[in-house]
C-alpha cells in the first residue's frame, strides 16, 4: 500500500475512534452489551428524574414499590447491569423484572438510599419494575 492510502485509512480509524468516544456510551457496549447500555442509560436518566420527583414517566403502569425521597437519590451512580431472573432470586422470587442494576455511591443528602433497580422490558424501552431499599 502507499503512504496515501495508508494516511485515509487512519484518518477513517481515527474518526471511528473519535465518534465513540463522543458517543459516551461506547465504553458501556463494549464492556457490558448494547442491552446493558441501555440499562446504564436508563438509570442514569432515573437518578436524574428520580432526584427532582419526576420519576414516574419511567415506572411500570404496575409499579407499586416507593422511589422514596427525592433527595435519597442525590449523588448516585449507575452500577453494573445484570439480567434478572425470578427463578434464581431470594428476595423478589416473583418479580416480572427482566434487567436489574445495582446503584453506587451515598446520598448527598439522605441516610437511606436506594440499592438496586429492577426494569422490565416496555414497548419504549425500560420502565422500573422495583427499587430496592
Amino acid at each position: 500500500m502507499n503512504t496515501r492510502t495508508l494516511m485515509r485509512i487512519a484518518g477513517v480509524i481515527i474518526a471511528v475512534i473519535a465518534v465513540a468516544i463522543l458517543s459516551g456510551r461506547w465504553v458501556d457496549t463494549a464492556v457490558w452489551g448494547a442491552d446493558g447500555a441501555r440499562v446504564i442509560d436508563t438509570t442514569k436518566q432515573l437518578i436524574r428524574a428520580a432526584s427532582s420527583g419526576d420519576q414516574d414517566a419511567l415506572a411500570c403502569e404496575d409499579f407499586a414499590a416507593d422511589f422514596g425521597d427525592p433527595q435519597a437519590w442525590n449523588g448516585l451512580r449507575a452500577g453494573e447491569p445484570e439480567q434478572f431472573s425470578a427463578d434464581i432470586s431470594i428476595d423478589r422470587p416473583s418479580l416480572d423484572a427482566s434487567w436489574s442494576i445495582n446503584l453506587e455511591g451515598w446520598s448527598e443528602t439522605s441516610d437511606v438510599s436506594p440499592s438496586f433497580v429492577f426494569y422490565r422490558k416496555a414497548e419504549n424501552g425500560l420502565c422500573v419494575a422495583d427499587v430496592r431499599w
